[in-house]
């Protein structure tokens, strides 16, 4: 059963449906994404992270009294002592995405249900994933620079909170609130690479944290969640707008990746990248040179007229992430820090409707061969 029209075929499974969700729409087309009916554009505009992960988790926007209560959930972000003493011991030794992925999977041993599948148990890990993430990302990379950590802050924001574990100082309200719309953004999408393997992994009833482990690991390859690290080398590289060109000629040429560009779902501009584009010329305007923006944005035109490709999510969010002072390497850990809330959304559908994954391969090897007699001597 096939669904989409312009999916690329050179993706795996591009276009199979292999499960019903009630948490996001894609129409290709037109480029919308919508989580439970919303168009992000407006979940951008108005929402905050924390009314959007309410959202994925339990299917209505909150009122003012469940968004206090939620609220006051997420602050419940201590680290246990175990998953401090792992960050403290290996803060030199393990990047950024080693620590989170043996982070969440040291978790599991500090929650005495941590088998249990039923919606109650795994609704209050998916809040406590979502809570606990951004304190291990931002913990070991304070320690990794030889620097104090910054305890989280139930008074704040989720946002504002972890901007300041992390940067040790208070950012401004355009920061924040620049950071909260891009971690909206990132919230959810369907059944991309890792949230599959978080499905993959739940249908065989396995619990909220493996599940999160296998997104994890998933997430982590360069084509996935490393693909706005791996485009903002590439601009990087690039260094200027004049020099663009002819590097994309080169690229091309080369026959490189293009990080940033595609995606086996869009047949146009990815929504999310149009809203980070706005917010990445947002801070460009403070100076700073290279303008980042700027060979960003000349970058996207001249793909569009050398290849017709178009901006994915990953373009722009590398430049926005430079321009709030988040190194490369953290790109990837905090996209993992959003998608969690869609990940454990999906856990949750997933396991209130347990049935095994289990495609099919086609067979192109050898056809059937007799046993070697000298193999018997």
């Amino acid at each position: 059963m096939t669904r989409r029209v312009g999916t690329k075929k050179s993706v795996q499974l591009s276009g199979v449906v292999v499960a019903e969700t009630e948490l996001s729409s894609i129409d290709a087309q037109q480029g919308v994404l919508a989580y439970r009916g919303y168009d992000i554009a407006d979940l951008a505009e108005h929402a905050t992270y924390e009314e959007v992960a309410y959202l994925l988790l339990e299917g209505e926007l909150p009122d003012a009294e469940r968004s206090r209560a939620f609220q006051e959930e997420l602050a419940e972000c201590e680290l246990p002592p175990a998953v401090q003493a792992l960050i403290d011991g290996n803060a030199k030794d393990a990047s950024p995405m080693e620590m989170l992925r043996t982070g969440v999977s040291l978790l599991s041993f500090s929650d005495a249900a941590e088998a249990s599948i039923d919606r109650e148990q795994e609704r209050r890990k998916a809040v406590r994933l979502i809570a606990l993430l951004p304190t291990i990302v931002a913990r070991h990379h304070r320690l990794r620079q030889e620097l104090d950590p910054v305890p989280p802050d139930p008074s704040l924001g989720y946002a504002e909170n972890f901007l300041t574990m992390l940067r040790g100082a208070t950012p401004t309200e355009e920061e924040t609130r620049a950071f909260d719309i891009a971690m909206i953004l990132h919230a959810e999408h369907e059944l991309n690479a890792s949230t599959f393997a978080a499905r993959v992994v739940a249908g065989t009833r396995a619990d909220m944290y493996s599940a999160v482990v296998a997104a994890i690991c998933a997430l982590k390859g360069p084509t996935h969640g490393g693909a706005n690290e791996a485009a903002m080398r590439v601009i990087e590289e690039i260094g200027s707008v004049a020099a663009v060109p002819e590097s994309v000629s080169r690229l091309l040429a080369e026959k490189r990746t293009l990080f940033g560009f595609g995606h086996p779902v869009y047949v146009t501009t990815d929504p999310r990248a149009r809203i980070l584009k706005r917010l990445s010329e947002q801070f460009s305007h403070d100076g700073g040179d290279p303008n980042w923006y700027a060979i960003t944005e000349a970058l996207e035109r001249e793909v569009r007229e050398q290849k017709r490709l178009h901006a994915n999510v990953d373009l722009y969010s590398g430049s926005l992430y430079r321009y709030l002072g988040i190194p490369d390497d953290l790109f990837t850990p905090l996209f993992e820090c959003s998608r969690v809330a869609g990940q454990c959304a999906h856990v949750l559908e997933q396991h209130a409707n347990p049935k095994i994954i289990r495609p099919a391969a086609a067979y192109i090897g050898p056809g059937r061969r007799e046993y070697p007699a000298a193999a018997r001597s």
